[in-house]
C-alpha cells in the first residue's frame, strides 16, 4: 500500500523541535509521506523565538499548488501561518480540497514567543469552518473566545489540557452535541515539551489520511506524543524537543 500523503502548512523551526520539522518527523515515523508548504521562517530554539519572517502569500499558495497538483494529498495539517493574508490564502486552497484537515491554531511558542497577531487570529474562523478538527490548547481556546465561540465555527474541537495545573492531563474532543471522547494521562515530569502541539496535530492528520476515524486517529496520536515525550533526548537549555525518531511502536 502507498503511504498516506500528508501536507503540513506551517512555519519552520530552525532548531528542529516544532513547526514543519516536527511535523515531518512525526508523519515519517507514522508511515506517511510528508510534504510541506512553508509559511514563515523563524529563528528559535528551546529558549525562545528571536526572529520571525513570514513568506509572501503567493509563495505559500504556490507551494500548496505544487504539492496537491502533482503528488496529491490525503490530509492536511495547518500550524503557524505568519499573517492574516497567508491565513486567507490557505483557506482559499483548502476550501477547494476534499480531504481531512487538522488545524492547530498556533499563537504562542512553548517558549513564550508570539507567533500570531490579532489580525491573523481573526482570520482563523475560515480555517476552523473547513477543518475536520481544531486543536487549541487552553490559552489558545481562551484567545479564540472559549468553547462556544470555537464550536460556532469548528465542527469538532480537541481541547488540549497540557497547560492545566492538575496531575492528570485531560484532552477533550467536543462538538456542538457535547463531549465525544476524552483522553486522560498522568502529567510527565519533564521540561522537554517543545513541539507537542505540532506533533499531535500532524499525527492526527496522518491517521485521518490513512482512513482512520477521528477518535481513533486522536487516540493513536496521543500515544505517539506520550512516547515521544518519554524519548526526549534532553537537548537545549529550555523547553527541549521530543524524541520522535525513537518511538518504536508508532503504527500500533
Amino acid at each position: 500500500m502507498k503511504p498516506a500523503r500528508i501536507l503540513t502548512i506551517a512555519g519552520s523551526d530552525c532548531s528542529g523541535g516544532a513547526g514543519l520539522q516536527a511535523d515531518i518527523k512525526t508523519i515519517t515515523m507514522l508511515g506517511g509521506y510528508a510534504m510541506s508548504a512553508v509559511t514563515a521562517i523563524t529563528a528559535q530554539n528551546t529558549l525562545g523565538v528571536s526572529a520571525v519572517q513570514p513568506l509572501s502569500p503567493d509563495l505559500v499558495a504556490a507551494q500548496i499548488d505544487a504539492c496537491t497538483g502533482d503528488i496529491g494529498v490525503d490530509a492536511v495539517k495547518i500550524g503557524m501561518l505568519g499573517s492574516a493574508a497567508i491565513a486567507h490564502v490557505v483557506a482559499d486552497r483548502i476550501e477547494a480540497l476534499d480531504v481531512p484537515v487538522v488545524f492547530d491554531p498556533v499563537m504562542v511558542a512553548t517558549s513564550g514567543g508570539v507567533l500570531a497577531d490579532a489580525e491573523t487570529i481573526a482570520a482563523f474562523a475560515r480555517l476552523m469552518r473547513r477543518s475536520t478538527v481544531t486543536t487549541p490548547n487552553l490559552p489558545e481556546l481562551a484567545a479564540l473566545g472559549g468553547e462556544p465561540a470555537v464550536l460556532a465555527d469548528a465542527p469538532a474541537v480537541l481541547v488540549k489540557g497540557g497547560h492545566g495545573t492538575a496531575d492528570t492531563l485531560v484532552d477533550r474532543l467536543l462538538s456542538l452535541d457535547g463531549e465525544i471522547a476524552r483522553w486522560e494521562t498522568p502529567r510527565l515530569a519533564t521540561v522537554h515539551t517543545h513541539g507537542t502541539g505540532c506533533t499531535l496535530a500532524s499525527a492526527i492528520a496522518c491517521g485521518l489520511g490513512e482512513g482512520m476515524d477521528l477518535t481513533a486517529a486522536i487516540g493513536r496520536a496521543h500515544g505517539f506524543v506520550q512516547a515521544a515525550l518519554r524519548a526526549a533526548p534532553g537537548f537545549g537549555g529550555g523547553h527541549g524537543p521530543l524524541g520522535h525518531a525513537h518511538v518504536q511502536q508508532s503504527r500500533s
